[in-house]
């Protein structure tokens, strides 16, 4: 454990360095020395530092009279109070390892620095956790910024919003309704023992997260992983038998799977990422769909549209990402106020591209898996301003709340932050 620990404190490092934790754990979790289990151990205590690492932070300011002239032993710290305060791993066990950990990282004289601070915590542990509640970046373990904004233009969800964030995310499926029927597919998981429910659509929730692997017909195209969330938008695109499509952000292919799994129609998947086209590919070939696939940038379609119209077109555009933060903890750590600015100008200049080809009479289906305001509600209202051709569609089939029927689906147990606007070509 104590290898996992350094590196884990390697890869909680890197992100505050800018790196992403998917690619930082994928270059350290294939090493021969470590089992399955250690790379499970590193995924989980990786994530969860970051999922927490406010709370964190705040407790090892009250801990440490100075930061350590070694910036990864504050890094070994982090990794190793997650686990006390947020495991059931023996913390006696955790502090011997952390300590070990040390000599890993070449720096053994920081063994007893490292052995008092964690010691300490453990003889204060309910009055520094307490005391960490008492600012809002150790409350709700989000950058102030990012809290200061959702106050600002959301103060009645922010808090459900920011504590949302933290929650561990569902496994949640899609059925693919080509090869059988949710009701059928929950049969097949009670029959492995897995406890699953269904949540509308084609979507099942399971109990409790498994590895893919252990998924009935998962290999076989029968099933795939998505969000509910992220399923609302092929049947809000509502695209009819024979329609000529465009999924402009396609990568990684779950929406475009999902377009062709309830309806026969003309697909082209765009994305600008030839390796992530390998995995829409991918995903198709193992569901046993056919679509056409194209590397392109969605805001220059004169290098890739052939010229004729798209009947409908999905803008599923590049954003914050603020929505999805229970799954990628690491983004709260990785965008800066001024990020936000520079996303919506980059999805102004993808609609504006994208308008062009769409049909007369035709839909566009905008989406982002943020919570701000300037990628969702406003860029609509200033690409309305932009358009005189343009309308705002009520969004069809049925809805849980009126956020969602506004387009808005906020972050909760079941679901990821999502927006949704549907656009007519008048």
């Amino acid at each position: 454990m104590d290898e996992v620990q350094r590196l884990a404190a390697g890869a909680v490092g890197h992100v505050l360095n800018g790196r992403s934790l998917d690619a930082e754990l994928r270059a350290v979790s294939g090493r021969p020395t470590l089992t399955a289990q250690d790379r499970g151990a590193l995924q989980d205590i990786s994530y969860g530092t970051l999922r927490f690492l406010g709370q964190l932070d705040a407790i090892l300011d009250r801990l440490l009279q100075r930061p350590p002239k070694d910036s990864r032993i504050r890094d070994l710290l982090r990794v190793a109070l997650f686990q006390l305060v947020h495991t059931r791993a023996a913390p006696h066990a955790i502090v011997d390892h952390a300590v070990r950990a040390c000599v890993l990282l070449s720096s053994p004289a920081a063994k007893g620095l490292v052995n008092a601070v964690l010691r300490n915590f453990l003889r204060q542990r309910e009055s520094l956790i307490k005391e960490a509640q008492q600012t809002d970046v150790g409350r709700y373990s989000h950058p102030q910024w990012w809290i200061d904004k959702l106050r600002e233009q959301d103060p009645e969800h922010a808090e459900a919003i920011l504590e949302n964030a933290n929650r561990h995310p569902p496994l949640t499926l899609r059925v693919n309704a080509r090869r059988g029927s949710v009701e059928a597919y929950l049969a097949r998981l009670e029959s492995e023992g897995l406890a699953a429910r269904a949540l509308g659509g084609s979507a099942v929730v399971l109990e409790r997260p498994v590895p893919v692997e252990r998924l009935p017909g998962f290999a076989q195209g029968d099933v795939s992983v998505q969000d509910a969330s992220a399923q609302y938008a092929a049947p809000l695109l509502d695209v009819q038998p024979g329609s000529r499509v465009l999924d402009a952000c396609a990568a990684p292919g779950g929406k475009t799977a999902h377009i062709l799994e309830i309806v026969d129609a003309d697909v082209v998947a765009l994305d600008n990422d030839p390796a992530r086209l390998e995995r829409v590919q991918s995903n198709l070939t193992r569901l046993h769909l056919n679509a056409q696939v194209v590397c392109g940038d969605a805001a220059l379609p004169a290098a890739w549209w052939d010229g004729v119209a798209y009947d409908r077109i999905l803008a599923d555009v590049p954003c914050s990402a603020s929505g999805v933060v229970r799954r990628h903890p690491d983004i709260k750590w990785l965008r800066r106020p001024d990020d936000i600015a520079r996303f919506a100008a980059r999805q102004s200049e993808i609609l504006d591209a994208l308008w062009q080809p769409l049909a007369i009479d035709g839909k566009l289906l905008y989406v982002t898996c943020s919570v701000f305001r300037e990628e969702n509600h406003e860029q609509i209202e200033r690409f309305l301003a932009r358009h005189r051709d343009a309308r705002h569609l009520t969004l069809p089939g049925p809805h849980t709340n009126a956020q969602q029927l506004a387009g808005r689906i906020l972050p909760d147990e079941q679901h990821d932050g999502f927006f949704y606007a549907l656009l007519q070509k008048a």
